[in-house]
């Protein structure tokens, strides 16, 4: 099959740092080329891909040094371009939310939208009621709780190659968060717990440009504390050792998280996670198998002892089953099949 991969434009495929949705392009293109399909990637030059690279812009926005870059006038070309090459695939798997409805509505069938964010914006039902016809995809079922009206197609989890994280079955006893300093992420919440577990908490983080203030304000002071060590941001050779060093992965969030890629690249690691009860949480981690899931502080507590309790062999053994890139490139292959078997139906039935 011929597949078009349409990446955002912000990070490279895969990101050098922080990055979710580019990652998971990259990690479902690459398993798409393994399983044998024709795959195109539409990204950054500066992406690493096994696909052929359809280069879109020099280097990525976030670490593009030039200080005037305009992210919409990027994406525009890009889809202009994809447009223009639209004949040459049997599908457009598109990865930039909604940017595209109003230029491929007339081959709406013929493409695929995965889409990788909060879906509870209050204009949204409006806008996925005008483009109905698109086949949307959902990272979660929870993340289609806003709006069950739309035309969901199916709910395919983020993969992981097998090789990318290393299974350690001898962690140390420190604590680890891994993500953005936000405000929804609450590394607050982790330092806190890390504090009363009597544990060190590393913390691997970016800071965007909106969460500036917050971290200046709400979180750096709290990184003076002797259990903290705060790393800022690392690449996935030093996230992997972060990892399969901890105890456990504390993912203390305050918001409807779609998927929350980390916790799989921890249970890769064979790392326990204690996650919030919050968005997919309870769908991706098995409670007392693969972590802890919790609703207050003194649970996320106990849960830190509790935790070094759990296989971890299990929990590598989980991820491998649930959550590896082969699986999930198999559900977006048949997510493909069933898009163009629709099509060859209705041109059939129309003739």
């Amino acid at each position: 099959m011929k597949i078009a991969q349409i990446s955002p434009l912000c990070e490279s495929v895969p990101p050098q740092l922080y990055g979710g949705t580019e990652r998971v392009v990259a990690q479902l293109t690459d398993a798409l080329v393994a399983q044998g399909h024709d795959v195109t990637l539409f990204a950054s030059a500066d992406s690493r891909t096994r696909a052929q690279l359809a280069p879109m812009r020099k280097q990525a926005l976030r670490l593009d040094p030039a200080p005037l870059k305009l992210d919409v006038a990027a994406h525009l070309t890009m889809l202009d371009e994809v447009r223009r090459r639209a004949d040459e695939f049997d599908v457009l798997h598109f990865h930039i939310d909604l940017l595209h409805f109003p230029f491929f509505e007339h081959m709406a069938e013929r493409t695929l939208t995965t889409l990788h964010g909060r879906q509870d914006f209050i204009d949204l039902p409006d806008t996925y009621r005008r483009w109905h016809r698109y086949p949307l995809v959902s990272i979660s079922n929870s993340q289609r709780r806003p709006m069950p009206f739309a035309n969901w197609l199916g709910t395919v989890y983020h993969g992981l190659p097998l090789e990318q994280f290393r299974f350690s079955s001898t962690p140390d006893r420190h604590l680890v968060f891994i993500g953005r300093i936000s405000p929804e992420k609450r590394p607050d919440r982790a330092i806190e717990i890390a504090g009363r577990a009597g544990r060190l908490l590393k913390i691997a983080a970016k800071i965007d440009p909106v969460d500036a203030a917050y971290h200046r304000e709400k979180i750096e002071p709290l990184l003076a504390a002797e259990h903290v060590e705060f790393l800022g941001e690392v690449d996935d050779s030093a996230k992997n050792e972060l990892l399969g060093s901890a105890a456990a992965l504390l993912f203390p969030i305050d918001w409807p998280e779609p998927f929350g890629l980390v916790m799989i690249e921890a249970m890769a690691c064979g790392t326990p996670v204690i996650a919030w009860n919050n968005g997919s949480v309870k769908e991706i981690v098995d409670h007392g198998v693969t972590g802890f899931v919790v609703d207050s502080m003194e649970a996320a507590v106990a849960a830190v002892r509790q935790a070094e309790r759990l296989d971890r062999r299990a929990i590598r053994e989980t991820f491998e089953r649930r959550f590896s890139a082969r699986v999930m490139a198999s559900a977006y292959a048949r997510l493909y099949s069933k898009l163009t078997m629709a099509r060859q139906h209705s041109v059939a039935k129309g003739s």
